[in-house]
């Protein structure tokens, strides 16, 4: 099935200049760029792209980081887009992502670790609406 969803690179893997290798592997791996800009987010448009993390303990740190410079959003397709972008940025915690995963390849932490991407549909459509406008 065809589907849609939301990709970050990260403001560690834009500072760090992978931003050419990181879209260069999801054209490899066969996703659509239907849309791409660059965003610095405020910490206001952090929280509320984190909101549901807001009990977190991790919360401030996750929106500071993410406030912290230039990031990358891409609204992909694909057959299986959500699942296969997840599986090729690999695990959250990039010492524990496979090999050739982007987050092995390019992450630094749990935290810093290259790449966002939606965890199922309907997040990924309140995700996308969230960067991109129909």
């Amino acid at each position: 099935m065809v589907e849609r969803t939301l990709a970050i690179i990260k403001p560690d893997a834009v500072k760090k200049r992978v931003i050419g290798p990181i879209i260069q592997r999801v054209e490899e791996e066969g996703f659509r760029i239907l849309n791409i800009k660059m965003v610095h987010l405020t910490k206001d448009e952090a929280k509320g792209f984190y909101i549901v993390h807001k009990d977190r303990p991790f919360y401030p740190s996750l929106t500071d980081f993410m406030s912290s410079g230039e990031a990358v959003v891409l609204l992909l397709e694909g057959e299986d887009a959500i699942a296969r972008w997840r599986e090729v940025m690999g695990a959250t915690d990039p010492a524990a992502a496979k090999p050739g995963t982007v987050r092995r390849l390019f992450g630094f932490s749990v935290e810093r670790n290259a790449v966002h991407g939606s965890d199922a549909s309907a997040t990924a459509d309140w995700e996308i609406s969230y960067f991109f406008k129909k």
